[in-house]
């Protein structure tokens, strides 16, 4: 059986130590991490689809004033997968434009390879846009949500 508190804590590793690749393996299973994309490669099939969305997100908010992105604290993606705002389908969403977020606040979910890992929001402030759908493939260092700080 998988043990996702430890998968979650090797993926939190890897990013605090801005590792691409690890792997791990003894007698009874055998692990294999891989985050990023080496450049000059394509990351997933679905890449195409990931650029078109990323296009296509800032004209659709419009907002005047605050389109200016240097007010905000972005708060990006520390991985390639599928971007999920609920824990589930039937439960609301971690949180909401207009919603105070800490630290250790879980903002979302992104699953990759059938490992989910929450995702913290790392500062503190209001959430003043959210960038991504539900559902939706992203890619490692996309912004997700734009956060004022408070």
């Amino acid at each position: 059986m998988v043990d996702y508190r430890k998968l979650r804590e090797l993926v939190k590793l890897m990013v605090e130590n801005d590792l691409s690749e690890l792997e791990l393996r003894d007698q009874q299973e055998a692990v294999v991490l891989k985050r990023g994309v080496p450049q000059g490669t394509m990351p997933m099939m679905s890449t195409p689809i990931v650029h078109q969305s990323v296009q296509a997100a800032p004209p659709a908010s419009g907002d005047d004033a605050a389109d200016d992105e240097s007010d905000f604290i972005a708060i990006k993606s520390p991985m390639v997968g599928t971007y999920y705002a609920a824990p589930d389908p039937n439960s609301p969403a971690y949180i909401s434009v207009g919603s105070n977020v800490g630290p250790d606040t879980v903002v979302c979910i992104v699953e990759a390879m059938k490992v989910f890992s929450e995702i913290k929001a790392e500062c503190s402030g209001k959430v003043e846009k959210i960038l991504v759908k539900s559902g939706e493939p992203v890619e490692f260092g996309q912004k997700l949500y734009l956060v004022r700080p408070s």
